[in-house]
C-alpha cells in the first residue's frame, strides 16, 4: 500500500520533470503544511531562489484566505523584482483549496502563468 507521502513524491516527480524554470520564466513552488503555506520563485537555472513568501505572522482568516493573502504577497514581491510572468509549480498537491487560492490571488496581483 502507498502511503499520501509516497503518491505526493511520484507527482511531485512527474510535475518536475515537464516544469523548469529560467531567467525570463521561473518557477513558483508551493509548499503547504498542516499550518502554513510557503512559496517561492525559483530560477532552477542558476538554482536561486528570486523571491519568496509565506503564511508566518498571517493570524487571521481561514486557511484558505491566508494562502489568498500569501499569493497576492508574492505576486507583489516578484512584480517589484522585474517578474512577470512563471510557471506552477503545484509540488504534488491537488489544484484545489489553499494551493487554488494562491495561484488566483497571485493571478490577479498580475502574475501571468
Amino acid at each position: 500500500m502507498i502511503s499520501k507521502i509516497q503518491r505526493r513524491n511520484k507527482i511531485k516527480t512527474r510535475i518536475r520533470g515537464k516544469v523548469s524554470g529560467t531567467p525570463q520564466r521561473p518557477r513558483m513552488t508551493v509548499f503547504r503544511s498542516n499550518k502554513q503555506i510557503y512559496v517561492q520563485v525559483i530560477d532552477d537555472l542558476a538554482g536561486k531562489t528570486l523571491v519568496s513568501a509565506s503564511s508566518k505572522g498571517i493570524e487571521q482568516g481561514t486557511k484558505t484566505e491566508i494562502a489568498a493573502q500569501v499569493g497576492k504577497a508574492i505576486a507583489a514581491a516578484a512584480l517589484a523584482a522585474g517578474i512577470t510572468e512563471v510557471v506552477f509549480d503545484r509540488n504534488g498537491y491537488l489544484f484545489h483549496g489553499r494551493v487554488k487560492s494562491l495561484a488566483d490571488a497571485a493571478r490577479e496581483g498580475g502574475l501571468k502563468f
